[in-house]
């Protein structure tokens, strides 16, 4: 007996209805891209290894899918390192591609790529899969969509507001209320370990930091300690475990922590400036907090940092993130590139919407209209009122077989199909059809125009 077949752990099937869901997500996320005047591009689900590693830090880089070489890899595999059985070595001899972990490097790559293409500024955005070799668990898989808009060529603190408007007009949209738009700067991070003299251990302070919610404040402690942050430092970072208030408090706070910081002072002026200029246009849905514990463990973010989080009553991991990557485009040859960008996570907001039962009824409306087939000639007959039908925007099928009648019925039953057709000898004659309300159980005999208007109306 054949074994059944199954699926890799972190990824899914979705059946019909699943994908009306998604779709509904993706169509309120794209219409706002394009609203805000964002032009869709699609590149490989695979890059060139050397593009990928290395952009995500040491943690991100373990998380990368990596593809073998056709053919006989281990043919031109590395001797020594495949006899000391030393894995780390041995990849980049036998695999020289990897799936993309994000669209964010891609996107760099690809405008480095095309740059006497491109108009800058240049606002992009883009909507596909991307792959993780992380622990499956609730809200996290190893396969997923992101949901990418970047703008690069400009440096203006503008593009940071209108993302957080882009962000608030998509959940506004998916009817989401609740959301937390969190922001930090990656130069206040910076002035922070200048002020605990950790300059040098930035990135091992900035993962370690970024834990806080997850593991909480003595865990993160011994992380620093761990990573060699001194004792003296971590007491100077305990104003930061305890900052709360309003988004102008807590700036007020940073101004006397970060006085003998430049760079964390420059940190300050553009939360300061993002937050004013939020407070005049104003928000719908979402709210915007100051978090200055918010790291993201990624190297390329050097100004503004966003992650966004779910409202309270739904436990579950940030649903959207970004922030501005100035130097990114540098590491592929293209240096004074400014960008920033934001992503939304589709599989984490899918989940939001379902628990929080947001998903519109209609959102997995189907087939609206089943003609029941009674042979050849009613099937020809129907078959040129289904072909009316679909000009006008009404989703209709003919049941394929010349089955009993029961079956046909139980199917559409089965399919949530709301109305049926009844076309036989006398509805040919006459040239009429008889409609079937399958919730009502009522039926009538109504002409081709009446057939129409009555599904339409419904």
């Amino acid at each position: 007996m054949a074994q059944k077949p199954s699926i890799p752990k972190g990824t899914r099937d979705f059946n019909p209805e699943q994908v009306a869901k998604r779709n509904y997500i993706f169509n309120a996320i794209r219409g706002a891209f394009e609203t805000f005047g964002f032009q869709p591009i699609e590149t490989p689900s695979f890059e060139n290894s050397d593009t990928l590693m290395g952009k995500y830090g040491d943690e991100g880089d373990r998380l990368i899918f990596k593809i073998l070489n056709s053919g006989d890899y281990l043919a031109k595999a590395n001797e020594e390192a495949y006899s000391e059985k030393d894995s780390n070595k041995l990849i980049s001899s036998i695999s020289e591609k990897a799936l993309r972990y994000d669209l964010t490097v891609p996107f760099a790559r690809y405008v480095v790529q095309h740059q006497n293409d491109i108009e800058f500024p240049f606002k992009r955005y883009q909507i596909q899969p991307v792959w993780r070799a992380d622990r499956p668990q609730k809200g996290r898989f190893r396969e997923f969509y992101q949901c990418d808009a970047d703008v690069v060529g400009s440096g203006s603190l503008w593009q940071e507001v209108e993302f957080i408007q882009l962000y608030d007009t998509v959940f506004s949209a998916l009817k989401l209320e609740g959301v937390t738009i969190k922001i930090n700067n990656r130069k206040i991070l910076s002035g922070i370990a200048e002020v605990i003299g950790a300059s040098d251990k930035l990135i091992d302070f900035t993962v370690a930091l970024d834990k806080l919610d997850k593991i909480g404040e003595d865990k993160v402690k011994e992380e620093m300690r761990a990573k060699g942050i001194s004792e003296a430092g971590i007491i100077k970072l305990q104003p930061l475990f305890t900052l709360s208030g309003s988004f102008e408090s807590q700036i007020d706070s940073l101004k006397t922590i970060l006085s003998t910081s430049e760079e964390g002072k420059k940190g300050i002026e553009e939360l300061a400036f993002i937050d004013n200029a939020i407070s005049e246009l104003g928000l719908t849905t979402a709210n915007l907090q100051l978090d200055v514990t918010l790291a993201r463990g990624l190297n390329y973010y050097t100004g503004a940092i966003f992650e966004v989080s779910a409202p309270e009553t739904v436990k579950m991991g940030s649903i959207g993130g970004g922030g501005r990557y100035d130097d990114l485009t540098g590491i592929f040859g293209m240096p004074n590139m400014s960008g920033v960008g934001i992503s939304f996570g589709l599989d984490r907001i899918y989940l939001v919407l379902e628990e929080l039962d947001l998903f519109p009824e209609t959102v997995s409306k189907n087939v609206e209209v089943l003609f029941i087939n009674f042979g050849d000639k009613e099937a020809l007959f129907s078959l040129k009122a289904i072909k009316q039908l679909r000009l006008n925007g009404i989703n209709a099928e003919l049941y394929p077989d010349a089955s009993k009648m029961k079956k046909q019925m139980n199917h559409a039953n089965k399919r949530n199909i709301p109305f049926v057709v009844l076309v036989g000898e006398e509805e040919m004659s006459s040239n009429s059809y008889t409609l079937k309300n399958m919730l009502k159980g009522e039926q009538d005999n109504v002409t081709l125009e009446t057939l129409i208007a009555e599904i339409k109306k419904s």
